[in-house]
């Protein structure tokens, strides 16, 4: 948003200074006149006064001209000539798929103080996704991913019930490896849960030979995405007709790519001292129940709240440990 706005902080001092003066010369006229002529001294005074009621009068009617007369000026950011995701290449200059990523663009780049808290908070967050990704061979793109189903909040549920950072659901999230009861929810866990994505990831792409229909497809499911695929006779992303989350979902990811990675030229300036650090902390190996959370906390140097913030999976007071099983804790670490 581009204003051009009055000068209103000259004009209050200036009417500051009306003030000041007025004041200052009544005094004076007043001590000056008071033991020679009472009749004048009380003349000028309601001259003074009169000139100065009629100066406040006129400051207000410019004052107020003025504030009508400002018009916000909303400008459209400029889009791309190429893009990509994935390594795949977007048809940025066919109308339809231009107008998509247009309306996604319009709608973010407005959104300016997400933007700005996504930027502080990736500093934190993408380094573990990207590694996770990379492990996993999944092109680093897909971090996006993450911001367009959750924001990058561990607490996201959808009211479908989808849930964690990746937003699976509670069934499919067993199916890829995460465990979800009432004392835990690894969905909350940002790389057990990002591997259980990766997973994902990488069936789609070997059923539909493309990362751009992959990331697609997990917003519709690899079955809703084949289904449309078969009726359309295709299964590039840009030519099919999908449902309308899924028809802006490869644009929605683009569009916080864009912003993201031009955020500096694009107006969106975050502080290095801004941005949101990495929070040290120690891995604790548990091989036993954990009857009292709190007094393990406390046991290890920290809070129950911290280890909760630290441990967003932790869902309970208490952990119950099966035989054989174990459990990674992380302990904030003061430095």
């Amino acid at each position: 948003m581009k204003l051009y706005p009055f000068n209103r902080k000259s004009k209050i001092a200036n009417l500051n200074l009306q003030s000041s003066l007025a004041f200052y010369l009544c005094s004076f006229i007043k001590a000056y006149t008071m033991k020679r002529d009472s009749g004048l001294t009380n003349f000028l005074l309601g001259v003074l006064c009169t000139l100065l009621i009629m100066s406040q009068f006129s400051f207000k009617q410019s004052f107020i001209g003025d504030i009508h007369s400002v018009k916000p000026e909303w400008i459209a950011p400029a889009l791309p000539e190429q893009l990509s995701f994935a390594g795949e290449e977007v048809p940025i200059k066919r109308w339809d798929v231009k107008e998509k990523f247009d309306k996604e663009m319009l709608n973010n780049y407005y959104a300016q103080g997400n933007i700005i808290y996504l930027l502080k908070l990736a500093n934190r967050n993408f380094p573990i996704i990207s590694a996770r990704l990379k492990a996993n061979g999944v092109p680093d793109d897909f971090k996006y991913l993450c911001i367009a189903e959750s924001n990058m909040q561990s607490w996201a549920l959808s009211k479908a019930g989808a849930g964690g950072y990746w937003q699976f659901m509670d069934g499919t999230a067993t199916g890829y490896g995460l465990e979800t009861n009432a004392q835990v929810d690894q969905r909350q866990d940002l790389e057990k849960s990002t591997d259980a994505a990766c997973k994902y990831f990488k069936q789609a792409y070997a059923k539909f030979g493309n990362w751009t229909a992959a990331a697609a497809s997990y917003n519709c499911g690899m079955n809703g995405y084949n289904t449309q695929a078969s009726f359309q006779k295709t299964n590039n992303y840009y030519d099919l007709q999908l449902g309308e989350e899924t028809n802006k979902y490869i644009f929605r990811i683009l569009t916080f790519k864009y912003l993201m990675e031009h955020a500096p030229e694009l107006g969106f300036n975050v502080s290095e001292h801004d941005l949101y650090q990495p929070v040290s902390s120690k891995e604790v190996i548990v091989t036993s129940t954990i009857n009292d959370l709190a007094q393990f906390a406390i046991d290890h140097g920290t809070s129950y709240k911290l280890l909760r913030v630290m441990n967003p999976w932790l869902r309970s007071r208490s952990l119950t440990v099966r035989p054989g099983s174990s459990y990674s804790i992380k302990i904030p670490v003061n430095e």
